[in-house]
C-alpha cells in the first residue's frame, strides 16, 4: 500500500476533504515558496516558548554542554558533540536562536517524512498543521525551544524507523540526512545511544513479523545498524582526542550506584557487608542521602569526598557495590528496576525543572559576550517568570492526552490488523516499545524524572493522529 505512491504523489494530494490537495493550495505559490512558508509557520508553534521567553529555554545541564567546548574537556553526561553542535549553530556563541531553529527544522522534517512515508498528506500545509497541533496538545515545543539534546531522542526514534521501513520511499539526500541526524542524536547523549541500540533488535523482530504479513512492504535493517555503528565508533574516538582515554562515559558507575542508593539496595549491601578493607563507602554510609539526585549533586554529599566527577576515585567502589548487590539481592534489584521503569513510564509532565534557578547555566552564560549575557539575563526564565503554575495549566491538557495516546497505540494496532495497514501496526508497536525502553533506561538505570518521558510522549500522539486520519477518510489510492 505504501509503496504505490511516490513521495511527490503523497505530498500533493489531500485526504477525503480534510485538507485540500497541496497543489490546489499552492497553485499560485511556487513550491519552494510554499515550503519556506511551511517552515516559518510550522516552526513558530515549535518555538513559541522561546519566542515568548525572548531567549532559548535553558536547563541546569545546558551550562555543562557549553563548558565542554569552552574548556575542550569531556564530562559525564555532557556530550562534547552536542556542545559543539551548540557552538556551530550559535555561530560561536553569538546567536542562540540558531540551535533551536535547527532543532525545530529537524523535528518538522522528520514529522513530514513520517507522514509522507505512511501515505498521509505531507505537503506544506499538512506538515505545518501537524506541527501546530502537536505544539498545542503536547510538550514538544518546550524541547525544540530548549538548549538541550532532549528533542533529539524522539527524532532519533523516528529516523531509525524511517531508515528501516521507508528506505525505498526516501530520496538519497533524505537517507543521508536521516543517517547524520540519527548519529548526531545518539552521540549527544548516552541514554539516546542506549535506546538506539535497543531499538535495533526491535526493528529486526518487527521486520520479520510485518514481512510475513505484508510481503510487498520492503524493510531494511542495515541502515539503522549503520547509524548506531557510526555513533559507537565515533564517541570513543572523540573522547580519546579530548582526554587521551577511550571511553563512552566515565560516569556510568556513579549513576548506577546512585540508582541503587535511591532504591535502598546500596545501603542494605553496605550494612550487611561493612567493614571492608580499603572501602571508604563503609565509613561514609551513615551520611549517604536517600535520593540519587542528592548523592550526585549535593555539595555536602559523600560523592564529593570520593572525588565527585573530576578525578573520581570512587568508581571501583561503586562498581563493586552494584555488581555484588545484583549477585546478593537479585529479586530486590529486579523488583526495584520494574518499579522504576513503571514510575518513569507514567511520568509525562511538561516543564520538569524549567522553573528552577539554573544556577550553573547562569554562571556559564556570564562568561560569554556582554551582549549575549545581557540578552540571556533579560529573558522571562531568568527573571523567574516561568513558574510551576504555568506548567500546571499546560498539564491539564498534556497529561491526560499523553495517557490517552499511549492507550490509543493499542487501538491503532488492532485497527491496523483489521484494515491490513501493517505499516501502522509496526509503527504503533515500535513507538510503544520505544516508550518502554526509554522508561527502563532512564528510570531503572538512572532515576525517574518527568522530562525523560515527556520529551518523547508526543510520538504516541502523532501516530494515533495519523491513524485517525486514515480511518475517517478514504485512502489516497481511492481518490484517483
Amino acid at each position: 500500500m505504501m509503496n504505490n505512491l511516490s513521495p511527490k504523489d503523497v505530498e500533493s494530494r489531500g485526504v477525503g476533504g480534510l485538507l485540500p490537495p497541496s497543489n490546489s493550495i499552492s497553485a499560485a505559490i511556487p513550491s519552494k515558496t510554499a515550503w519556506f512558508l511551511c517552515f516559518i509557520f510550522g516552526s513558530i508553534p515549535l518555538l513559541f516558548p522561546a519566542l515568548w521567553n525572548g531567549f532559548a529555554i535553558v536547563f541546569f545541564d545546558t551550562g555543562g554542554y557549553l563548558d565542554r567546548v569552552i574548556e575542550m574537556t569531556i564530562y559525564p553526561g555532557r556530550s562534547f558533540l552536542y556542545g559543539l553542535f551548540l557552538w556551530v549553530t550559535s555561530l560561536g556563541w553569538l546567536f542562540f536562536w540558531g540551535p533551536i531553529l535547527i532543532q525545530s527544522f529537524l523535528c518538522l522534517w522528520v514529522i513530514h517524512l513520517t507522514l509522507r512515508c505512511h501515505n498521509i498528506p505531507a505537503g506544506p500545509l499538512a506538515t505545518a498543521i501537524s506541527c501546530l497541533g502537536l505544539s498545542l496538545l503536547t510538550g514538544i515545543s518546550w524541547y525544540t525551544s530548549q538548549l538541550m539534546p532532549d528533542i533529539l531522542v524522539p527524532i532519533v526514534i523516528l529516523a531509525l524507523w524511517l531508515l528501516s521501513f521507508s528506505w525505498k520511499n526516501l530520496r538519497l539526500s533524505e537517507r543521508a540526512g536521516l543517517l547524520a541526524t540519527a548519529s548526531l542524536g545518539m552521540m549527544s547523549h548516552n541514554s539516546c545511544l542506549a535506546l538506539g541500540i535497543g531499538l535495533i533488535p526491535t526493528l529486526f523482530i518487527l521486520r520479520i513479523i510485518i514481512y510475513r504479513k505484508n510481503r510487498p512492504l520492503s524493510t531494511f535493517i542495515l541502515p539503522p545498524v549503520v547509524a548506531v555503528a557510526i555513533s559507537l565508533a565515533l564517541i570513543p574516538m572523540m573522547n580519546l582526542s579530548l582526554s587521551g582515554k577511550i571511553t563512552y562515559s566515565s560516569g556510568g558507575p556513579s549513576f548506577l550506584f546512585a540508582r541503587f542508593l535511591q532504591a535502598g539496595i546500596a545501603q542494605q549491601w553496605l550494612a550487611d557487608n561493612c567493614p571492608i578493607a580499603n572501602m571508604r563507602l563503609c565509613a561514609l554510609q551513615k551520611r549517604l542521602p536517600k535520593t540519587a539526585d542528592e548523592f550526585l549533586w549535593s555539595r555536602n554529599s559523600p560523592f564529593q569526598d570520593l572525588g565527585s566527577w573530576k578525578g573520581n576515585t570512587g568508581n571501583s567502589e561503586y562498581e563493586e557495590v552494584v555488581f555484588e548487590s545484583i549477585k546478593d539481592y537479585p529479586d530486590e534489584v529486579l523488583w526495584a528496576s520494574f518499579q522504576a521503569t513503571f514510575e518513569q513510564f507514567m511520568m509525562v509532565k511538561t516543564g520538569d525543572g524549567l522553573d528552577n534557578y539554573q544556577d550553573y547555566t547562569r554562571k556559564v552564560f556570564s562568561k560569554l559576550s556582554p551582549e549575549i549575557a545581557q540578552s540571556f539575563k533579560s529573558a522571562h526564565q531568568q527573571q523567574q517568570e516561568i513558574t510551576q503554575k504555568l506548567f500546571d495549566i499546560l498539564n491539564v491538557v498534556h497529561i491526560p492526552l499523553a495517557y490517552l495516546s499511549v492507550l490509543g497505540l493499542i487501538v491503532v494496532i488492532g485497527w491496523g490488523l483489521r484494515e491490513k495497514r501493517h505499516d501502522f501496526v509496526g509503527l504503533a508497536l515500535y513507538v510503544f516499545i520505544a516508550l518502554l525502553g526509554n522508561a527502563f533506561i532512564c528510570g531503572a538505570l538512572s532515576s525517574p524524572f518527568d522530562r525523560y518521558q515527556s520529551r518523547i510522549i508526543w510520538l504516541a500522539t502523532l501516530v494515533v493522529s495519523m491513524a485517525a486520519v486514515c480511518h475517517w477518510h478514504r485512502p489516497l489510492e481511492q481518490q484517483n
